[in-house]
């Protein structure tokens, strides 16, 4: 069953912005950082500190959020907002995402694919609507 989330990208204070709004509503935090994944291999080291997956789960709220970590897409306040979509499986994460690409920006298109949280993609529609596609490990 598919689920949407608010899905926020933070310029290198997630952990803290999460850590807040977890005081605020309570429930269970995750916080993956970087460095803990196998992407980190790939990634300059002074961005292992930086959040590559995070999740507020608090009744019915549920949040997801990143620090941005792109090497050539920069943040700001337009791109920090996104709607999340939670699957429980590939391909029914896939059957949308290839909906969703149909006219979207191939620049900021990041194919669905299999990371240490689950899975993950991201496209951003021919609307300008970013979604961040996700499943749990």
């Amino acid at each position: 069953m598919l689920q949407t989330n608010p899905f926020l990208l933070f310029n290198g204070n997630c952990a803290e912005a999460m850590s807040f709004y977890k005081n605020c509503f309570g429930g269970e935090l995750t916080i993956i950082k970087l460095g803990e994944t196998p992407m980190s291999d790939a990634m300059p080291k002074e961005q292992h500190s930086k959040v590559a997956h995070s999740r507020l789960k608090s009744q019915g709220i549920e949040i997801s959020a990143t620090d941005w970590l792109h090497p050539t897409r920069r943040f700001n306040l337009g791109n920090s907002i996104a709607i999340g979509l939670r699957g429980t499986s590939y391909e029914e994460l896939k059957a949308v995402f290839d909906k969703l690409a149909e006219g979207a920006d191939k620049d900021l298109l990041d194919e669905l694919k299999n990371m240490p949280f689950g899975i993950y993609g991201h496209l951003a529609d021919k609307y300008g609507i970013h979604w961040f596609f996700t499943s749990e490990k």
